[in-house]
């Protein structure tokens, strides 16, 4: 590890959080809005289920270890909510095993330490026209609706709710817009740059308002190194420096 340390937030979920830095994706954005502030960790596993993630949750979070995250966003959902396949092979998890599942993870990660916390994603919705239109042959009947990923979303919110997690509805915020099912995904199931743009508006919405201590929005949490130098850019008076620790304009989107 590099020092000094830095806050980490741990991104912990399928694919749609291995993808979280491509296609403009979620994660990306936060790297950025949290660069000098906080190290963003990947964590996802394309095609997983919750069962397999509670295979390997005590590698990935192990409780002896000497640094644990300040926060954990879990995705798991949308490979549980799959039809069941005849063979009894594939990610399908039946809707009542999915919530223990999630809530021996979200226990467990609770557990890590009483600084250490927790948003998750709910399913969000998905274009069907688009996913059947762009399923390979390569595999066999691939059954993904809104009327499944909706039943296992609002389970999932329901959950977080009695455990006392914050989670984001993503079923219901992507929908939000007029276009979604055009410009939210880059095969009706995978977030789009335009996706991504509002997972993260969520979940910055959710870190304004949440009463943790500290905060962990990104424009509460300090700047590393952020002091005064001489060696900053020269500003035009010719007798002063601009400190460009906490400039933003570069950015495409100036987030809340």
């Amino acid at each position: 590890m590099v020092a000094p340390a830095r806050p980490q937030f741990v991104l912990f979920g399928s694919s749609i959080v291995q993808l979280s830095f491509s296609h403009g994706g979620w994660g990306s954005h936060l790297s950025d809005i949290y660069s000098r502030k906080a190290d963003i960790l990947l964590r996802g596993y394309y095609g997983w289920n919750s069962r397999r993630a509670l295979q390997i949750l005590y590698q990935v979070f192990p409780k002896d270890a000497a640094t644990q995250p300040s926060l954990v966003i879990v995705y798991f959902g949308g490979n549980d909510s799959m039809g069941p396949h005849f063979s009894g092979l594939g990610p399908h998890v039946p809707l009542h095993e999915y919530i223990e599942n999630m809530r021996k993870i979200l226990i467990h990660i609770q557990g890590l330490s009483e600084k250490t916390r927790i948003i998750v994603l709910s399913c969000p919705p998905v274009n069907e026209e688009k996913v059947r239109a762009n399923t390979s042959g390569i595999f066999s009947e691939l059954v993904r609706t809104n009327e499944l990923w909706q039943s296992y979303s609002e389970a999932c919110i329901k959950l977080c709710k009695e455990l006392d997690v914050k989670v984001v509805d993503l079923f219901n915020a992507l929908q939000k817009r007029d276009d979604w099912m055009n410009v939210c995904f880059t095969d009706g199931i995978h977030l789009a740059a335009e996706g991504s743009k509002i997972v993260v508006k969520e979940i910055l919405r959710v870190l304004k308002k949440a009463d943790w201590e500290p905060c962990l929005h990104w424009k509460s949490l300090p700047t590393e190194f952020a002091e005064d130098s001489p060696y900053d850019l020269v500003a035009a008076d010719g007798k002063t420096t601009l400190n460009p620790s906490e400039w933003t304009f570069y950015r495409e989107i100036q987030w809340d």
